[in-house]
């Protein structure tokens, strides 16, 4: 299985009203290659079902969905999963932080 086959697997179990980051994901498979996680999911075949969404930056902060500057799509799956977000960062960031 390749890496990004590896992120997305692992994207999977990230439950629904739960964040994580592309840093968290990178440790979780013994890498520090955050960066790679990010590029794998940007070209994640099944979004949203492989729920890339829940992966954001480690201070909180959205960037683009599915290999698109304009994170406005994964702005809405956020907040239809209970997530609230002001501007382009995510409120009480902790309390949505999953860490498998």
């Amino acid at each position: 299985m390749n890496f990004s086959n590896k992120v997305w697997q692992l994207t999977q179990k990230i439950p629904k009203g739960k964040i994580t980051t592309y840093n968290i994901v990178a440790k979780k498979l013994n890498s520090k290659a955050y960066r790679a996680v990010g590029q794998a999911l940007k070209k994640n075949p099944n979004a949203p079902e492989v729920p890339c969404h829940r992966v954001v930056a480690s201070d909180g902060s959205i960037y683009g969905y599915k290999g698109i500057k304009n994170n406005k799509e994964k702005i809405n799956l956020l907040k239809k999963e209970g997530i609230k977000i002001k501007g382009k960062k995510i409120i009480n960031f902790k309390e949505h932080l999953y860490k498998f």
